[in-house]
């Protein structure tokens, strides 16, 4: 990525780190829109018309229209008034516009950056491979908010899961590229040894748990039990029953899903805190910052992960909650970094 022109190198990392920004930002506004029930305020996928807003009464009138034929309008918000339809329009719009500015934004430097050879070749790959994760992401995004056209009132979890997936992802290589910028360093990040597999576990488990918080935002399972640390006055919510191995994979039970998310977060603790303990003990120097800011980061998102059960899902405390679990994939990813630097 880096080269001997130092002028060079700041117009890449100035790239990367503004599509970085960008990816972050559209990433916070896309947990807005699912967590004020918006996602599904505009019924076409609408890839160039549905650049500017509705200008005039004709045109609000015309998508207000439009959401009222699907589900969500019928069942859930039939007495929505246009003002208020106005809201949960602008939601959804700002997502969409924000990914159409992270495209554009992001393939014109690409195109300049590749023909005038200012990007090493060996980090071609992974930046058109972001590339290629954006226009899919595009696609993704209208396969998931088609699921809650037609049958039900809220997009799919799995198809939502899916799409922040693909955010998270795509946000994690642009953070190495730009650790590898900054380091001048070419580190690849599939390093695999002995060594660097508790490290690449430990991604692998804060990914996970993203994915299922995903899951418990699609299916509102939050709203099911909202004490801690029991579930209701027990451990094992007393609504699970558990007779065969497909209950135990049953990701349409709202209260299975809870109880996974929690007992991951569990679980996660244990390990970072197993990590924390051999580092120090071990005195690998060069991973303290890097485990403390984990453990900074951990911290927070145990607290705002209560509050937001507790607080009955506050919005901003939700929104700060998923914010702070794209921070703890950073954190994790620069220790790993830190370790094979």
């Amino acid at each position: 990525m880096y080269s001997h022109d130092k002028k060079n190198n700041n117009l890449v990392e100035y790239w990367l780190t503004g599509t970085l920004f960008l990816v972050f930002t559209t990433i916070i506004v896309g947990g807005l829109t699912r967590l004020t029930d918006s996602g599904l305020s505009i019924t076409e996928w609408e890839l160039f018309k549905g650049i500017l807003p509705p200008l005039n009464n004709d045109t609000w009138n015309n998508y207000f229209n439009l959401y009222k034929e699907i589900p969500q309008y019928k069942i859930l918000n039939s007495d929505m008034t246009l003002q208020e339809f106005k809201v949960i329009f602008f939601w959804e719009y700002f997502h969409r516009i924000l990914g159409r500015v992270i495209g554009v934004f992001y393939l014109l430097p690409l195109i300049y950056f590749h023909f005038r050879k200012k990007i090493e070749k060996n980090f071609l790959i992974p930046c058109y491979t972001i590339l290629l994760l954006i226009l899919i992401q595009g696609v993704v995004g209208w396969y998931m908010v088609k699921s809650g056209l037609v049958n039900d009132v809220t997009v799919s979890h799995y198809r939502l899961s899916l799409h922040l997936t693909i955010a998270i992802i795509i946000i994690s290589i642009i953070f190495w590229l730009l650790l590898n910028l900054k380091n001048k360093t070419n580190l690849k990040f599939f390093s695999i040894s002995k060594s660097t597999i508790p490290f690449l576990f430990l991604i692998l488990f804060v990914f996970l748990q993203i994915i299922i918080g995903a899951f418990v935002s699609g299916l509102d399972a939050g709203r099911i039990y909202q004490t801690w640390p029991l579930m209701g006055y027990t451990y094992l919510p007393n609504d699970l029953i558990f007779t065969n191995f497909k209950n135990l994979i049953n990701f349409e039970n709202h209260s299975l899903i809870q109880f996974y998310h929690r007992n991951l977060a569990y679980f996660i603790t244990l390990y970072i805190l197993i990590f924390s303990f051999f580092i120090f003990k071990f005195s690998i120097v060069k991973l303290y910052k890097s485990i403390l800011l984990i453990l900074i980061f951990l911290i927070i998102q145990i607290i705002l992960g209560i509050l937001t059960l507790t607080s009955g899902l506050n919005i901003y405390l939700a929104s700060s909650h998923q914010i702070t679990s794209v921070l703890l994939v950073f954190t994790a990813i620069n220790l790993y970094y830190s370790y094979i630097k």
